[in-house]
C-alpha cells in the first residue's frame, strides 16, 4: 500500500467534495479538480464548515483539522492531477461524459497510477475500456454524505487486476470505511436493492396509496427504517433517483425500475430535494414539513 500516497478527485460536488474531505484527514494529499474555480471555491467553504463541526464535537483537532486542509489542493486544471496515485471521479452520472474524461487522465497520468469511478450504476467496465490501462480501474462507490456513512462498494471488474483491487480495498480501509466487494453489474448491491424500493415508495404516493408522511411513517415504524422512503429521497436527489432508476430500467429491462412519472415531473419542476429546498418536503420551515403533492398538477 506504501505505492498509494497522493489522491486526485475529479468534481467537486457533494460527493468529490466529501471524497477529498475524508482522503485529506486520513493523511493523503489531495487534489480536488472541477471545470470552475466558482464549484472549488463552494467545496472548500462546505469542507472547511465539515472540519469545524468534527471540531466541535471532539471528533477531530483543531491541529488535526489545519493539517487536513494543509493536504488539500484545488486546480481547475486536468493536468494537476497527472501525478496522483489514485485518481477518483465523481463527475456527473453520464456514461459519455465519464469515458472522455478517463481517455483523457489516462493519456496524462503517470502509468502506474490507478482509477477508481465513484458510479452508483454505470458500468465501471465500460469506463475501464476507454483507457489504455483498464486493469488498473475499479469502482470506489461512496455514499452521502461520504464523512459520515461507513460503506463503500468496491467494484471489481473483469479486468480489474488483484493488484489494484487490494490497493484500493486497503485505501477504503484508511479512510475508516467498510468496504464490500461487487462485481460489475448493474447497481451493484446497495442500489440493485434500494432503487426499486425508493422507486416503488414514489409509485405509492403516486397512486394514491398515501400520504408523504404515512409512507415515511409506514416504513419507520413497521420496517424499523431510521429514515422513510420519501425523505431518503430528498436526502439523496430526485434527480439522482432518476438517472439511477433510468440506468437500471436499461440495462436490466425490468419493469420494476421503471421511473414514477412524479420522479420525472419533480426533476422537471425543480424539485429535487434538500439541496433545492424542497422535494417531498419543505425544507424552508422548521423541522421540514411534508409537501401537499399533487401529482398531476405537476
Amino acid at each position: 500500500m506504501s505505492q498509494i500516497q497522493s489522491l486526485a478527485v475529479i468534481g467537486s460536488g457533494t460527493m468529490g467534495a466529501g471524497i477529498a474531505q475524508i482522503a485529506a484527514a486520513a493523511g493523503y494529499n489531495v487534489v480536488l479538480s472541477d471545470v470552475q474555480q466558482s464549484f472549488l471555491d463552494k467545496a472548500l467553504k462546505s469542507i472547511s464548515g465539515s472540519y469545524d463541526k468534527f471540531v466541535q464535537k471532539d471528533k477531530m483537532s483543531d491541529g488535526d483539522r489545519q493539517a487536513a486542509l494543509g493536504r488539500l489542493t484545488t486546480s481547475t486544471s486536468l493536468e494537476d492531477v497527472a501525478q496522483a496515485d489514485l485518481v477518483i471521479e465523481a463527475i456527473t452520472e453520464q456514461i459519455d461524459a465519464k469515458l472522455v474524461l478517463l481517455t483523457h487522465l489516462d493519456q496524462l497520468c503517470k502509468p502506474s497510477t490507478l482509477f477508481a469511478s465513484n458510479t452508483s450504476s454505470l458500468s465501471v467496465t465500460q469506463m475501464a475500456q476507454a483507457t489504455k490501462r483498464p486493469d488498473q480501474v475499479a469502482g470506489m462507490h461512496f455514499f452521502n454524505p461520504p464523512a459520515l456513512m461507513k460503506l463503500v462498494e468496491v467494484v471489481r471488474t473483469p479486468l480489474t487486476s488483484q493488484a489494484t483491487f487490494d490497493a484500493i480495498w486497503q485505501v477504503s480501509l484508511k479512510l475508516g470505511k467498510t468496504p464490500v466487494e461487487t462485481r460489475d453489474t448493474p447497481g451493484f448491491i446497495f442500489n440493485r436493492l434500494i432503487i426499486p424500493y425508493l422507486n416503488e415508495a414514489t409509485w405509492a404516493l403516486y397512486e394514491g396509496a398515501g400520504k408523504v408522511a404515512d409512507i415515511d411513517a409506514a416504513m419507520k415504524l413497521g420496517g424499523n427504517m431510521p429514515i422513510g422512503p420519501l425523505a431518503l429521497l430528498d436526502l439523496i436527489g430526485t434527480d439522482v433517483q432518476l438517472h439511477a432508476c433510468q440506468a437500471l430500467f436499461e440495462q436490466f429491462g425490468d419493469s420494476k425500475f421503471r421511473p414514477c412519472p412524479l420522479n420525472r415531473a419533480m426533476v422537471r419542476a425543480g424539485l429535487l430535494g434538500k439541496k433545492t429546498g424542497k422535494g417531498f418536503y419543505d425544507y424552508a420551515q422548521d423541522p421540514p414539513k411534508p409537501v401537499s403533492m399533487d401529482p398531476f398538477r405537476l
